[in-house]
Parts: C-alpha cells; sequence; structure tokens
C-alpha cells in the first residue's frame, strides 16, 4: 500500500515544487562566505576596508561587496495528521490532509534544491539536506497515525532554525497558543500555514442540515442551518484571527490557503515567508 501511495505524492510535490522554483528566487542573504552575491552603497558603519574600489571608481558612490551567507539553515516541518484533517467537503477537490502534505513536501523540495537542511518534526531526525530526507519524510507523512494529535508534539529541534506548521488550527487556541510558546521559547521562528476547506470558511448550507466530524463520533442536525449562518462566520473569523495576531506577536509569519484555491500561490508566499526578516500576514 506504501508502494502504491508514495510515488503520486512525491510526483505531485516535485511537479509543485518545479512549477515554483521557476518563479522564485534562492533564499540568499549577506553574510560570511566565499561567493559574491550583490554590491550595494557604502553606509558610515561599514569598515573601510569593505569598499570595492574598482566597482565605486565606475560611478560617484562608494560600493561595498557583500557575499552570500553559505551555512545551510535548518527548517523543521510538521504536519497535521488529526481524523480532522482528512474532511474534504463538495466545494474542494482535495481533503485538508492531502493539501497539506503536497505543500510540505514541495516546500521540503525547493529547500533541498537550495541546499538548505530539512528535518519532520518529531520523527528522530536530525536536519539534513539531500534526497535521502525528502524521501524519509514522505514515508512519514504517509504512514501517520490516522488517529494522531493536533498539536505538534514535546520533542527535541535545534535553536535558531525555522519551524513550519501545516495544520486546520481547530484545536482549542490555548493548546495551539501553549505549543507556539513552547516552541518560540526554544528559539524556534514559526510559520503557520492555515489549511481551510472552503464550507469549513463559507458554511454554504440551508435547510436541515445534520454535521458530523471526521470519526463519526458528534453529530448535530439543525433544522435550518442557514440560521446560524452568521454566529459560525464571525466565530471561525475570530478564530483565525486570534491566530493570526498571536503569530504576528511572536514575530512568526501566517498564511491562510483554501483547499479550493490553487497550491502555486501559498507555496511561492511561504518559500518568501522562511526568507523574510519580518512576519507577515496573508492569504494565498
Amino acid at each position: 500500500m506504501l508502494g502504491a501511495a508514495l510515488p503520486p505524492l512525491l510526483v505531485a510535490a516535485e511537479r509543485l515544487a518545479s512549477v515554483v522554483s521557476l518563479g522564485v528566487h534562492g533564499r540568499r542573504k549577506a553574510g560570511m562566505g566565499e561567493t559574491f552575491w550583490q554590491f550595494r552603497r557604502y553606509q558610515a558603519e561599514d569598515p573601510a576596508t569593505a569598499i570595492d574600489w574598482r566597482q565605486s571608481a565606475k560611478s560617484q558612490h562608494l560600493y561595498v561587496r557583500q557575499r552570500e551567507w553559505e551555512a545551510a539553515e535548518a527548517v523543521w516541518l510538521w504536519r497535521d495528521g488529526s481524523p480532522g484533517m482528512r474532511f474534504k467537503s463538495d466545494f474542494s477537490r482535495t481533503t485538508k490532509i492531502d493539501r497539506a502534505s503536497v505543500l510540505c513536501l514541495a516546500l521540503a523540495s525547493l529547500l533541498v534544491r537550495g541546499g538548505e537542511r530539512i528535518a519532520l518534526y518529531g520523527d528522530g531526525h536530525g536536519p539534513a539536506t539531500g534526497r535521502a530526507p525528502l524521501r524519509r519524510i514522505a514515508h512519514e507523512l504517509i504512514e501517520q497515525d490516522p488517529q494522531a494529535g493536533g498539536l505538534p508534539p514535546d520533542a527535541p529541534a535545534s535553536s535558531n532554525a525555522q519551524f513550519v506548521w501545516f495544520s486546520d488550527f481547530l484545536s482549542p487556541f490555548a493548546e495551539i497558543e501553549k505549543s507556539m510558546r513552547r516552541l518560540a521559547h526554544e528559539g524556534l521562528t514559526g510559520h503557520l500555514v492555515h489549511i481551510i476547506d472552503p464550507a469549513e470558511e463559507d458554511f454554504p448550507f440551508s435547510g436541515r442540515i445534520r454535521f458530523e466530524d471526521v470519526p463519526g463520533s458528534m453529530r448535530e442536525t439543525l433544522g435550518r442551518a442557514e440560521t446560524v449562518h452568521d454566529a459560525y462566520r464571525e466565530r471561525f473569523r475570530a478564530h483565525a484571527e486570534a491566530l493570526s495576531a498571536f503569530a504576528r506577536r511572536l514575530g512568526w509569519s501566517y498564511l491562510a490557503h483554501r483547499t479550493d484555491k490553487q497550491p502555486e500561490l501559498a507555496l511561492v508566499a511561504l518559500y518568501t515567508d522562511l526568507g523574510g526578516t519580518r512576519a507577515q500576514i496573508r492569504r494565498a
């Protein structure tokens, strides 16, 4: 069963990564290294030895030669595998967990192509680069216990790294906040990817409707579903806004992505956020 499931997941992720890689630049930044990156205008705090006199002679300004930071960065990935992530309404072509998995692996593929080190949070392996960790992450995502919890486990992680969390974030907000505080305390810079089925946000229901959770253990029947439309949408919006506001307080990025939208824009936005210097709150 694993052999049948793995190729389509990897193929879809690699195809997505290939499309996106044509439109994004590497996550290069200034730092210690040997590879030339760019020239920039000289600033008062720069030492005189940093001036590139050959380039400066071509204009009326002084220029400094910047080199690229060559130390590979560690990026920890975590995808919510809880039962609710397997939900798919009639308004979407894919389940939340499938979209999260493809985005997770496509991001991992882009990072590996850029020489970054990746790891799946909580699987016992440290960050590494290359195809081997990419394939291992794909196996782990497929083999994950379908009854797994919706929050990251309390696992070790390298500090001063980045943490990408794919989830529908339908756990109680207090529990989500506690996990975010713990990860931030460990020195991780976080990026939340909020995976949303369109029916969860729009509540496009009317008449007599019976609602069930994915395990089928909870049921609720509404005689006129449209009567709770406004209250439901306000509560959903408030939960998402509280999540994005707390991410901003920690200096984390927040990206909301609906499964009825194309994944390319979400992947570009996420990849860009990982190379940014300030928190981003957006939809894609």
